[in-house]
């Protein structure tokens, strides 16, 4: 194999590789849907308990103080950018699909498993009292 050959390999797998990256990050800023299991599932929990701390310690640095997506980390993150807490399309989902998503993450958004499941319900319950702020 010539010289010309070896680069034209590596220029060849360097562009696979690049438009592979390119559509991974295609496919992440889709839609996010919760598995219809996960939207079925009933909030177990009532009230916020220690949640307003829980974000604080957690999720501000991305999501914001008033949880409209807008934390000083959100600038710098690739899409898709933190969820904005407080918009209709937020609220309208159910608690089901809220604490999936927080529990399995996506992207730049980390998965918060090692919350314990009452924490991450408490969570929930919290973005929801941020409706129409």
């Amino acid at each position: 194999m010539s010289e010309f050959e070896k680069s034209l390999s590596v220029a060849v797998a360097a562009i696979v590789l690049v438009v592979s990256a390119g559509a991974a990050v295609v496919s992440a800023q889709g839609p996010w849907v919760a598995p219809p299991e996960a939207k079925a599932l009933k909030n177990p929990v009532k009230g916020i308990g220690n949640a307003k701390k829980a974000v604080e310690t957690n999720c501000v640095s991305c999501h914001g103080p008033g949880g409209k997506g807008d934390g000083p980390a959100a600038a710098a993150l690739p899409p898709p950018k933190p969820a904005n807490w407080t918009s209709e399309a937020v609220q309208k989902e159910t608690d089901g699909e809220i604490f999936w998503k927080m529990s399995n993450g996506r992207g730049a958004m980390p998965p918060w498993k090692h919350l314990p499941e009452q924490e991450r319900w408490e969570v929930v319950n919290y973005i929801r009292t941020l409706k129409g702020k």
